[in-house]
């Protein structure tokens, strides 16, 4: 390894210090009320170490929201494998959820806190790309099954569909993240309640595939 490589690698691990402080940060007291002077203290840090990192908070929040996002798509991916586009979207919702249970404070900072941040050109350029945009991933599933004749005639609006998707599975994960630890209800397992729903929300909107259709119709 040389000289310049070492480098990068010690100002990398910097940053990901400095997020991951910003991170517990954000998550535990908002967008609002961190500045880059207490994130700087919660690693002991000058603040001026921060700054030869990130020029402002908004920089910070940027690269954070980017690298999270990143992190779920990356998850993702890996069901393009699967064939049937009604098999991909509910694997999608179980990833959804796994990513969720387990960052919960990048679930809570990408899905329950907006930061008001505009997103930058490294955001943009992901946006509608299946292969680095979650929300892209599932739509395309959702597009895909729509062309095969899978899904309902009267929801055949991919966004629709895609978002009705999505807000079923959040409000699961924001159950969970809220209620956590709560006596009052005997909650289920998350796994159990979570594919619950995702199953209940697919039979809904969709349609066996033609094939199944056709031999019910013959007997």
């Amino acid at each position: 390894m040389t000289s310049a490589d070492r480098r990068a690698r010690e100002r990398q691990l910097v940053q990901d210090k400095i997020l991951g402080a910003a991170r517990e940060l954000f998550a535990a007291h908002g967008f609002e009320a961190v500045t880059l002077r207490k994130i700087a203290a919660a690693i002991e840090y000058a603040p001026a170490a921060i700054y030869g990192h990130f020029a402002d908070k908004e920089q910070l929040i940027r690269t954070l929201c980017v690298r999270d996002f990143d992190d779920l798509a990356a998850l993702v991916r890996p069901m393009a494998e699967l064939a049937d586009p009604i098999e991909r979207i509910s694997a999608v919702g179980r990833v959804y959820v796994r990513f969720a249970i387990e960052h919960p404070n990048q679930y809570r900072l990408m899905f329950m806190q907006p930061s008001r941040v505009e997103p930058d050109a490294a955001a943009l350029e992901r946006k509608g790309d299946p292969h680095r945009d979650a929300y892209a991933f599932l739509r395309h599933a959702v597009c895909e099954a729509i062309e095969l004749g899978r899904v309902r005639p009267e929801v055949r609006d991919a966004e629709l569909v895609t978002q009705t998707i999505w807000a079923a599975v959040h409000g699961v994960v924001s159950l969970e993240l809220a209620f956590q630890g709560d006596e009052w209800i005997e909650w289920r397992p998350i796994e159990a309640r979570s594919g619950a729903m995702i199953d209940a929300v697919i039979a809904g909107l969709t349609l066996p595939p033609r094939a199944s259709r056709t031999k019910g119709a013959r007997r």
